[in-house]
C-alpha cells in the first residue's frame, strides 16, 4: 500500500453545482406545483460562464508567486484566471448569486503543496509576505467560508489540498483507516471498498466533498443515525499550522488533558490545515434494505423518530419530511395528484450483516407502527436514495427561472423541536412576506439523536431579480428566531462568515476568547482564513 498523496479530484461548475454534464431543468410536475404557490415562473436564463464576467481582483505580484514557486514548484502555483475563478468561493445561494453578478472577486493564487512539508513552507511564505490562506477542499462549503477574504493582508492563497490524497495507511484490526485531507469522499470509498470496508459517510455534498473538509465543518452524513457525525468517526487529525505541526490522537480513549482534536474538528482552516484524518472503517454492510413510512402529520412522524431514535432499533437512515416537503418530493416524480395531498414521508435504511440487518428493521417497524405509521411503497425510499446527492442541482435550475432556493439547518431537543419548527418557519414566512415574496418552506428532520434532532428547511421563494439583499434581511430573521429559541445557529453547515455574527450568543463571550487564544498562539499573523469562523469586517458588516 502506498504512503504517498495521490491525486483526485474532478472541479466542480464555477456558477453552479458539480458536474456540468448533470446540470437538467426543472421536472415538469415541479413547473406545475411552482406556478401554483408562486404564480407565474419566468422564462430561464442560465448563469453567465467565466468569459462573461470580470475579475477585479488580480493575481499576485510576481515576487510573491516567485516565492511560492520556489517551495512548491512553479508548475503547482496557478495564477490563471481561470483557475482563480474556480477557487472563488463556497456553493450557497448567495454564492451562487454573486456569480451571477458582472463582478467578480477571487484569490490571487491557487497553490497546491504535494506534501505537509509544503503546506507549512506555504504557510510560512504566506506570514512573510502578509497573504491571507484559504483551505480548500472540494468547494462544496455552504456559509461563506471559502470566500476569498484578504482582512488585513495583502492578497489571498487559495491552498487547494487535491495532491494530498488516497489512503495513507490501514489498521485492518483495530477498523481505522488514516486517509490523506484531499481525498474526496468517493475516492475514500473506493479505495476503502477495495478491501472489504466502507466509511458510509454521505452527505449530500458526498460526489464532491474532501474529508479534511469534512473534518474542517463538522459535516454530518445522511446515514448518521447508523454510523454518526463525520467528527464521531473521527479519531485521529495531523495538523499543520504557522507555528508547528500537530499530530493528535493516540487512544479510543484518552483521560491526557482536553482532547484537542476536537479544536481542530469544526475549526474551518482558522486555526491551521488539516494534512491527515485517521477515522473509523467498517466492512462494507452485506445487505442494504429500504422501507418508506407515511404519517398524518408532521408531529405524529416526528415522535416516532423519537421512540426509533430512543430505543435505538438500528437504522442506519432515519428521515422524515413534513407535508410540504414531502409534496414537492412527489411532484419532481410526477406523482402531482399525490402531491397536492397532505400527509408526512419518511425514510428507513437498515443495513449490515443479513440477519442482524432484518432483526433491527423488524424492531423499527414495530416502534414505527406503535406510533401510527403505516407502510409506503419501497420504491420511494429507493428513489430517495437514488437521487440524494442530486438536490443541488434542482436549486440551480431553480435560480435560472429566477426562483430563489436556499437551505438552513439547525437542532434541537426533542422537546423543543416543534416550537423551533414554528419560530423558524415563522421568521422566514413573515420576513419574506415584508420583502413581498410568495413562498414555500420545506423541513425535514434529517438526523436523530436520543435526545433530539436536526431540522433542515428550504425555502423556495419569489424574491425577484435581485434577492440577495432581501434574503440577507430574511435569514438574520431566522438566525435571530434560532437563537432565541435556544437551539444551535449550525447542526452540520458550519459558521463561515455567514453564521459568525451569533457565534457569541451560542458559545458565550468566553468561549470566543477561548477561540481566539487559540487563533492567536497557533496563527499569531492571522493569515489563516480570516473572514471564517471568527469573522471579519465582511461578515461584521
Amino acid at each position: 500500500m502506498s504512503t504517498e498523496p495521490q491525486h483526485e479530484r474532478i472541479d466542480m461548475r464555477w456558477s453552479g453545482w458539480g458536474d456540468p454534464d448533470a446540470a437538467h431543468g426543472l421536472p415538469g410536475g415541479v413547473k406545475l406545483l411552482l406556478t401554483a404557490v408562486l404564480g407565474r415562473v419566468p422564462t430561464a436564463r442560465p448563469a453567465p460562464g467565466t468569459a462573461d464576467v470580470t475579475v477585479t481582483t488580480p493575481p499576485l505580484a510576481d515576487a510573491d508567486l516567485a516565492a511560492l514557486a520556489a517551495v512548491v514548484g512553479a508548475a503547482h502555483v496557478d495564477a490563471g484566471r481561470e483557475t482563480r475563478m474556480l477557487h472563488a468561493g463556497g456553493k450557497s445561494t448567495p454564492d451562487l448569486l454573486r456569480r451571477r453578478q458582472a463582478e467578480q472577486v477571487a484569490p490571487g493564487v491557487v497553490v497546491l503543496p504535494g506534501s505537509e512539508n509544503e503546506v507549512a513552507a506555504v504557510l510560512a511564505v504566506a506570514g512573510e509576505r502578509s497573504l491571507a490562506v484559504v483551505p480548500f477542499g472540494g468547494g462544496t462549503a455552504v456559509t461563506g467560508g471559502l470566500e476569498p477574504d484578504a482582512g488585513a493582508h495583502r492578497g489571498v492563497v487559495s491552498l487547494d489540498l487535491r495532491r494530498l490524497a488516497g489512503l495513507a495507511a490501514l489498521d485492518a484490526t483495530a477498523q481505522e483507516a488514516t486517509l490523506w485531507a484531499g481525498t474526496t469522499a468517493p475516492a475514500a470509498e473506493s479505495a476503502l471498498g477495495e478491501l472489504g470496508l466502507e466509511l458510509g459517510h454521505f452527505p449530500q455534498s458526498f460526489e464532491f466533498a474532501t474529508l479534511g473538509g469534512s473534518a474542517a465543518m463538522r459535516s454530518s452524513g445522511q446515514n448518521s443515525a447508523g454510523y454518526g457525525r463525520f467528527d464521531a468517526m473521527v479519531t485521529g487529525l495531523r495538523v499543520v499550522t504557522p507555528t508547528g505541526a500537530l499530530d493528535l490522537g493516540r487512544a479510543p480513549g484518552s483521560a491526557a488533558g482536553p482532547d484537542l482534536v476536537r479544536w481542530f474538528l469544526g475549526s474551518e482552516g482558522a486555526f491551521g490545515v488539516i494534512t491527515q484524518v485517521r477515522l473509523r472503517v467498517h466492512p462494507v454492510p452485506e445487505v442494504r434494505l429500504f422501507d418508506a413510512w407515511s404519517f398524518g402529520d408532521f408531529a405524529t412522524g416526528a415522535d416516532a423518530l423519537r421512540r426509533v431514535a430512543q430505543l435505538g432499533t438500528g437504522p442506519t437512515v432515519l428521515r422524515l419530511s413534513d407535508e410540504d416537503e414531502t409534496a414537492v418530493s412527489l411532484a419532481q416524480v410526477g406523482n402531482i395528484g399525490k402531491a397536492l395531498a397532505r400527509g408526512c414521508s419518511a425514510v428507513v435504511l437498515h443495513e449490515g450483516p443479513d440477519g442482524l440487518a432484518q432483526a433491527r428493521r423488524e424492531a423499527t417497524t414495530r416502534v414505527l407502527r406503535e406510533a401510527g405509521g403505516k407502510p409506503a411503497a419501497e420504491k420511494l425510499a429507493v428513489s430517495w436514495d437514488r437521487g440524494r446527492f442530486k438536490a443541488p442541482y434542482l436549486r440551480d435550475a431553480l435560480l435560472d427561472h429566477g426562483v430563489f432556493c436556499e437551505t438552513l439547518e439547525t437542532a434541537t431537543t426533542w422537546s423543543n423541536l416543534h416550537a423551533l419548527k414554528a419560530a423558524v418557519t415563522g421568521a422566514l414566512t413573515d420576513g419574506l412576506a415584508q420583502e413581498g415574496a410568495k413562498s414555500r418552506i420545506l423541513c425535514h428532520i434529517s438526523h436523530v439523536y436520543p435526545t433530539g434532532a436536526s431540522l433542515y428547511f428550504t425555502v423556495i421563494a419569489g424574491l425577484g431579480a435581485d434577492p440577495l439583499e432581501p434574503w440577507g434581511r430574511v435569514k438574520r430573521r431566522a438566525n435571530d428566531a434560532i437563537m432565541a429559541s435556544g437551539a444551535t445557529i449550525s447542526h452540520h453547515h458550519g459558521v463561515g462568515a455567514d453564521h459568525a455574527p451569533w457565534l457569541e450568543q451560542e458559545i458565550g463571550e468566553v468561549g470566543v476568547r477561548m477561540l481566539r487564544a487559540v487563533k492567536a498562539e497557533l496563527d499569531p499573523a492571522g493569515i489563516m482564513n480570516p473572514g471564517a469562523l471568527l469573522g471579519s469586517a465582511r461578515a461584521a458588516g
